[in-house]
């Protein structure tokens, strides 16, 4: 029979947790999200409560102090999660202070007077098809700013795709050789660029899946009226779902994995002056390139590179928190795997390159500061969440003690810590954090990130560079065993262990007290997160169609009839059409507002109101979709998190098999 806690004891631990969690209720009516200071006075309760946490963690959970199994297992669980802690704090001083500048982009709009400055848009590409680099091209042609060159940088070297570019009448470079990878790739356009009898001003780099919106270049030129801005940066926003939005069918309800980032940490790292590049969705004065030598090829993440050297070299890079692109999301797990692998890799060898935090440069401490916290989010949050998983193997399995905890003692250090954060995180980002949700984020990458961790501070370089594949047949279900491997045998061992500890004292130790049931409790969270993890190594099928949903009436005209009509569901292939009903095969035109001409279409289905039509756009009328679809409008995706649609979609996605058809 499992041992129950001191009534008493317990009782006043929960009062503790209740009124943590009674206070964090009233927060969102007193707490003003833009506030330095009010952010400031959460994190300054949470690091208390993370202090006050780790004491009791070092003091009153391991095991004795002696040469055995239960006290090394004990003190290394310890050693990972104080790591991952020191990590926590770091993140959440960069969240106490946050910084937007839309206002700024609104007063200094068109600070340059008559004469709109030259623009070079760089798009570099290694493998993507044509119907990917369509809409790029055609998004960055339809700019608002017309003193703009649109530079395709080829470093796959496709003759098609040199004479789609003719057609396009947008500028086409290739190299001899792939030295330096993206970086090397931008640095050949720029030393071309530097030969032209008029050099840009500025300069925007897009991959080749990103669609600028068409006011980017506007909004983001407005922040260079500071003389000493290097570069600016604009979140990363996606018209797909990412791989976990997918699979688990939480695409209407649940943000992409890096909404959070581009949208909260990044505008808090600019408060602090440390917004980096990523790359993509960012432009850089001309000058400020030339001065540092253009991108730096030290790291496979060439645009965190790109932040120290501007910073090194006396420039500043801020952040515009607006969604001026959007772009594809890798559409697979293990393309989603590989691209936040590489990007690990790249930091360790920023970590380890000329302008590592101890190396020997003009940094600044907090440039240094920066760089540290993203070793310690790497080194960190994925090897702690694999050795939440194992450790409590050890327990059902070996009878190895690594938390020797009072239950009541975990409620009121841990359960305090833990409810305080998950509020404050919330509130701040508008419910992004979900707690299994984050876990299985982690958790899905984990065991191939911690690798690329500690590889690349070890042996920083000779590593390949693994491009993120985009696009491709996504039209059956396919199972990715090798990577669910790991969780579905770690979900089978965790529970036949917990079985086994249930029904036999030769698998559990029984004098452990109310540590039973911490990790009782442990066990079945750690269930419940392989059981959804191993549910998102299934991908389920999909297709890329961007619909616009928006209200809106058109035209049609058929055997000499015209109706006036509204649509729905309006891609580059179909559209529906809600108050009329057509035999199928009849053929007519529609009038759409913002593409020229009369529309060829026929009917191809019947709706319950209406009937749906198969498009066929000419040239022009295609990429007046194209920039209709991508280049404007609000973000695409999920921004927040209602809990009753999040719940909703789990339970749909749970109460249907996938099929491959």
């Amino acid at each position: 029979m499992l041992p129950f806690p001191h009534l008493g004891e317990l009782g006043s631990s929960v009062t503790q947790v209740s009124l943590v969690a009674g206070l964090a209720l009233l927060l969102p009516y007193v707490i003003n999200r833009e506030s330095n200071l009010h952010r400031s006075l959460l994190f300054g309760l949470a690091y208390l409560l993370i202090l006050r946490y780790a004491w009791w963690r070092g003091t009153e959970t391991l095991a004795p102090l002696e040469l055995s199994i239960d006290a090394i297992a004990s003190r290394l669980l310890f050693g990972l999660e104080l790591f991952s802690l020191i990590g926590s704090l770091s993140a959440f001083v960069i969240l106490s202070r946050v910084t937007q500048r839309s206002k700024e982009a609104d007063e200094h709009a068109h600070w340059w007077g008559e004469q709109e400055p030259r623009v070079a848009i760089l798009i570099a590409t290694y493998n993507e098809d044509r119907d990917v680099l369509e809409r790029t091209i055609v998004g960055a042609k339809s700019l608002r700013h017309q003193n703009k060159e649109v530079i395709v940088c080829d470093d796959s070297r496709r003759d098609w795709l040199r004479d789609f570019c003719a057609e396009q009448q947008v500028r086409y470079m290739r190299r001899p050789d792939n030295k330096g990878q993206k970086a090397g790739n931008i640095n050949h356009a720029l030393d071309r660029l530097a030969e032209d009898p008029v050099v840009p001003d500025y300069v925007a780099v897009l991959d080749a899946d990103f669609v600028p919106h068409r006011g980017f270049l506007s909004r983001t030129l407005a922040l260079f009226h500071d003389p000493e801005v290097g570069l600016v940066q604009t979140p990363q926003h996606f018209f797909n779902p990412d791989p976990i939005q997918h699979n688990l069918g939480l695409t209407r309800s649940y943000p992409d994995e890096q909404r959070f980032f581009f949208d909260h940490m990044q505008p808090s790292r600019d408060g602090w002056g440390i917004a980096f590049c990523c790359g993509t969705s960012s432009i850089c004065r001309w000058e400020a390139l030339r001065d540092v030598g253009g991108f730096n090829t030290e790291s496979v993440t060439e645009d965190f590179m790109l932040t120290l050297v501007l910073q090194n070299g006396g420039w500043k890079t801020v952040y515009l928190s607006e969604p001026l692109t959007e772009g594809l999301a890798p559409e697979g797990l293990k393309e989603y795997v590989t691209q936040r692998a590489r990007w690990c890799l790249g930091l360790m060898q920023i970590a380890r390159s000329s302008l590592g935090p101890l190396a020997k440069h003009n940094l600044r401490l907090r440039d240094r500061w920066s760089v540290i916290d993203s070793i310690f989010y790497w080194t960190t949050t994925f090897p702690f969440r694999i050795a939440a998983i194992v450790f409590p193997l050890l327990y059902w399995y070996f009878n190895i003690t690594v938390v020797d905890a009072r239950l009541p003692d975990v409620i009121s250090y841990f359960g305090c810590y833990y409810i305080w954060i998950i509020a404050v995180l919330n509130i701040l980002s508008r419910g992004m954090v979900v707690p299994i949700l984050n876990d299985v984020s982690q958790l899905l990458g984990a065991i191939p990130i911690s690798r690329a961790a500690f590889t690349g501070l070890f042996k920083p370089y000779g590593h390949p560079f693994s491009v993120t594949a985009k696009g491709g047949d996504r039209s059956k279900v396919q199972v990715q065993w090798r990577l669910m491997a790991p969780f579905a045998i770690g979900f089978v061992l965790t529970l036949v262990g917990l079985c086994l500890g249930i029904v036999s004292d030769s698998f559990a130790f029984y004098d452990a007290g109310d540590g039973k049931w911490v990790i009782l409790f442990w066990t079945l969270y750690n269930l419940l997160v392989l059981a959804v993890t191993t549910m998102a190594c299934i991908e389920l099928p999909r297709q890329e169609i961007h619909v616009s949903d928006k209200p809106e009436r058109v035209t049609f005209e058929a055997e000499g009839v015209s109706w006036f009509l509204w649509i729905s569901s309006l891609t580059s292939d179909t559209v529906k059409l809600r108050g009329v009903s057509l035999p199928i095969e009849t053929r007519g035109t529609l009038q759409i507002a913002d593409v020229p001409g009369d529309l060829a279409a026929y009917v191809i289905g019947t709706t319950q109101d209406g009937v749906r039509l198969q498009l066929l756009p000419d040239a022009a009328q295609r990429e007046a979709l194209f920039v209709r679809f991508y280049a404007e409008g609000e973000a695409p995706g999920v921004i927040s998190v209602r809990g009753s649609a999040l719940i909703r979609d789990v339970v749909q996605r749970l109460s249907r098999a996938p099929r491959s058809d």
